[in-house]
């Protein structure tokens, strides 16, 4: 039969994808002789039989289970619901990656009335008491929030209206007397919630919570934060029972979480906090703000120098910077967790060469480490240092993710949702965050929170979206229900303007001037381990000379996409345009473009001086006329003067130009067929401009690349290469100088994958448009996806959005025929792709596999593309 459980003495850390991350480092600790509770591991292969079973878990896994939890009896020496020696246990999930507070824990399972009252008759100190009834009403509480889906916040409502009444601030400050009245009045919401009593049969809570973890892999969150790391859904979760150890039994016993080095800036020094007579999750929510690691070692000199001992050998063992979660009970320690830790770009950089340096890891295992979509945060702006040395800060919490944030107030992650769409920046101001919270926190400039430490889940999530956040400042005031807070005698309302800084936590009262992020040092030495490992070249999609010199000081070897329309939109060139679209014969079309071919050549010439003589693909006109026809009356006025036409007649042009599907209608080459005039004015500037270079820096190689966008036939590039040929040829021949160029063509529909064998006889490179190709493969209308692509998320039809993640198995193979059929006709075509799929991770790796020459994206992504490509080449090299 199948084995679905296993004890932690039977894994270790290579069984990552059956037993989950925590369970596969849970093992690998027990292997090391670390101090862990031993407990034991249903695998991610129960999960998929579970969701394959209509959501049960079924009789055979069930019995299964069973057994291992009389094992563990065995091994702990105590039985489950026993009233001499009860077993406690928690329930906690664990994926294949990494997913900070997206899935469900549960602790103190086990617990009921009669447990709880053979307890305290077994020990008649009033500390145990209260710590008896403690455990009880957290457990109460979490598993009806965490199993029974009814929401935390009936419960702290209790626990607030409780502190209130007898006049107290902290939750450690109530008596065993109050305990118990709230473990009591928490039944009682419970029963009133659910219409049923709260179940006190440890088997049935077992069963209840093993079921949870495995439904939350399948929570909204959960299937947000997969979508934005690529996890995917079939990997399932597994789920760890393990004995519970009490860091709220006494002050001898506490909790913590560390970090073996610094997650926000990579220093080599332990990171951590730690909380006295708590559990893990007082320390994770946030809910008190705990005190720094070091002062452990004052109250548990033991405990605290045995941890060190275990922090060495775990980094020592797993060679990366380790996150752990860890309790004390009665001074002794116990290991509960341990990962590759969650860090910043800037620390992840420092990490990865502090680790070549200590001798650790060779630099390719130091590029393959760093994850690039998390270089993004390294090039997000900062404050603008002379307003921020003149800016007073109000306040200050701790600087839990870097970055410079200001925006606007708002106080829920809907509302953040709802303001940041209509376009307003806004920073979410919480007491503290909880996981339904992503989806707000990704709309958000930054975070703001009252509660919570530099390990809460504020911080551990908004370090992973690269997002700027200030947690724990407990001067805040915070009025949550009526939107508002006051900090040092300021009161900010919704809307009111506010700026954090999240390396130093302070906060300030309305916007400061930001910049953009200055980059050196450890990315200088990464970028360039990982430029000695690619193969793909990385250029940059860039339509300005100002973006295309962010892009080369990025490292952009070129130019892949020149979006050659967004010059016209330019009021002086738009006119000439219009007058261009409304004019009744080629001459006179001739007459209005050639207004615009000084600007055309100028911007040409900007560019090449910008890329000193890398390549530049300059794509020819490709959206409908339609886009570029006045609709303000004032506009129409003035162009019905200047070509002598009357308004209706202009507006009657204007109406004929209006299609039904316009992304596939009269554009791209299209336009060239009809009115040839457009590409002999775009040829001429592109050539002039780089004869005008040519001049000025004779030793630049500068060959314009110019490239056809919309071919779906080898007739139809071959007759607008005509005419671009025959007008490229008369400027050089005329300009008496020589000048080689290539014309190319932009693969964007799926005939022209299908007969790319023929195309490529008269393409010099192919170029992916895959925001189109993805869009004509799938008939979805890219504007209008949106709509109902939630829904096939929800349904699981699809996993990505495959505007931002290239469809491998459909456009994928699309375009893996189009090089295979293209290059055997054609030995010197180079292939390339300029969607936007050219700086997401998982693409490039996909382009790296099928043999592309270059992957093109926007400026900013241009280093991630850079890693990701270097990444591929060490994961597949090519032959």
């Amino acid at each position: 039969m199948k084995k679905f459980v296993y004890l932690f003495s039977e894994g270790d850390a290579s069984m990552r994808e059956l037993l989950g991350g925590k369970g596969a480092n849970l093992a690998e600790m027990t292997k090391l002789g670390l101090p862990v509770p031993q407990g034991f591991t249903i695998s991610t292969e129960a999960c998929t039989q579970y969701y394959d079973d209509g959501r049960k878990i079924n009789d055979d896994i069930m019995n299964e289970i069973m057994t291992f939890v009389a094992k563990m009896e065995e091994i702990n020496g105590k039985k489950f619901g026993d009233l001499k020696n009860p077993l406690l246990v928690s329930v906690r999930s664990g994926a294949r990656a990494s997913m900070p507070g997206m899935m469900d824990t549960i602790l103190n399972l086990g617990l009921n009335d009669e447990v709880v009252a053979a307890m305290i008759a077994g020990n008649p100190d009033p500390k145990f008491e209260r710590f008896v009834y403690d455990s009880y009403r957290r457990f109460i509480q979490m598993f009806s929030d965490v199993v029974m889906e009814v929401g935390k916040k009936y419960f702290e409502q209790l626990i607030d209206k409780m502190k209130e009444e007898k006049g107290v601030k902290f939750d450690i400050e109530l008596t065993a007397a109050d305990l118990k009245e709230l473990a009591t009045q928490f039944k009682a919401e419970y029963k009133k919630q659910l219409g049923e009593d709260f179940p006190s049969d440890p088997v049935a809570q077992l069963k209840l919570a093993i079921e949870a973890v495995f439904r939350s892999w399948d929570n909204p969150r959960a299937n947000v934060y997969r979508r934005d790391n690529d996890i995917p859904y079939s990997w399932g979760t597994a789920v760890n029972v393990m004995p519970m150890v009490f860091g709220n039994l006494n002050n001898e016993s506490g909790t913590g979480v560390a970090f073996t080095r610094d997650p926000a800036t990579g220093e080599n020094k332990l990171m951590g906090e730690f909380l006295i007579n708590a559990q893990g999750e007082d320390v994770v929510a946030g809910v008190r703000t705990p005190m720094p690691i070091a002062q452990m070692e004052k109250e548990f000199p033991e405990a605290y120098a045995e941890f060190i001992k275990v922090c060495e050998t775990l980094e020592n063992h797993y060679h990366d910077m380790q996150d752990m979660e860890f309790t004390v009970e009665n001074k002794k320690l116990y290991m509960l967790q341990c990962r590759n830790g969650k860090r910043t770009a800037p620390a992840a950089l420092k990490i990865a060469c502090d680790l070549v340096d200590e001798g650790h890891k060779t630099p390719e295992e130091a590029v393959a480490m760093i994850d690039p979509r998390n270089l993004d945060t390294l090039l997000h702006p900062q404050f603008d240092a002379a307003a921020l040395k003149a800016a007073k800060p109000l306040g200050k919490g701790l600087g839990a993710s870097p970055g410079a944030a200001c925006g606007k107030c708002v106080f829920t992650a809907e509302d953040a949702e709802a303001w940041a769409a209509r376009g307003e920046k806004v920073v979410l101001v919480r007491l503290e965050t909880s996981p339904e919270d992503i989806t707000g926190m990704k709309s958000s400039q930054g975070i703001l929170t009252v509660r919570g430490g530099m390990t809460s889940h504020a911080a551990v999530v908004a370090r992973g979206m690269g997002t700027c956040c200030v947690s724990g400042c407990g001067d805040i005031v915070m009025d949550e229900e009526n939107k508002k807070f006051t900090l040092a005698g300021v009161t900010f309302t919704e809307g009111s303007e506010i700026s954090i800084d999240g390396t130093t936590g302070n906060i300030y009262a309305g916007l400061i001037p930001t910049v953009d992020a200055q980059i050196a040092g450890e990315f200088g030495r990464v970028m360039a381990w990982a430029d000695q490992f690619r193969n793909l070249k990385v250029r940059t999609n860039a339509d300005t000379p100002h973006d295309a010199k962010k892009a080369r000081e990025l490292g952009a070897e070129g130019i892949g996409l020149c979006r050659t329309e967004h010059m016209f939109f330019d009021p002086d060139r738009i006119a000439a345009f219009r007058e261009m679209i409304c004019s009744d014969t080629e001459e006179e079309r001739e007459v209005a473009l050639d207004k615009i071919l000084p600007y055309q050549q100028s911007d040409f010439k900007a560019l090449y001086e910008a890329l000193e003589g890398c390549p530049v693909t300059i794509r020819f006109l490709d959206p409908p006329l339609h886009e570029f026809v006045p609709t303000e009356e004032a506009d129409i006025e003035k162009l019905a003067k200047a070509k002598n036409k009357t308004v209706e007649e202009v507006k009657a042009i204007c109406a004929s130009l209006h299609e039904f599907n316009p992304m596939m209608g009269h554009r791209g080459c299209r336009l060239t067929v009809t009115y040839p005039s457009i590409a002999k004015m775009q040829t001429k500037a592109v050539i002039r401009a780089a004869i005008e270079v040519k001049k000025a820096h004779p030793d630049w190689l500068n060959e314009p690349e110019i490239m056809i966008p919309l071919v779906c036939e080898l007739k139809e590039l071959k007759y607008v290469k005509q005419t671009v040929v025959e007008t490229a040829d008369a400027e050089i021949a005329a300009a008496g100088v020589e000048l080689k160029y290539h014309v190319g063509t932009m693969i964007e529909i799926p005939r022209a994958c299908l007969t790319a064998d023929e195309i490529a006889k008269e393409a010099a490179f192919f170029c992916f448009g895959t925001n189109d190709l993805t869009q004509m493969t799938f008939g979805f209308s890219r504007d209008d996806a949106g709509k109902f692509l939630g829904a096939y998320y929800d349904t699981k039809i699809l996993e990505n959005d495959p505007f931002a993640k290239l469809d491998q198995n459909g456009v994928g193979k699309l375009m893996k025929m189009a090089i295979d059929l293209g290059k055997p006709v054609n030995a010197d075509l180079h292939v390339g792709i300029c969607g936007e799929h050219g700086g997401d991770p998982s693409s490039v790796e996909f382009c790296h596999n099928i043999g592309l020459d270059y992957v093109s994206c926007s400026p900013f992504r241009v280093p991630i593309a850079r890693l990701a490509a270097a990444q591929a080449a060490i994961k597949n090299p090519r032959k």
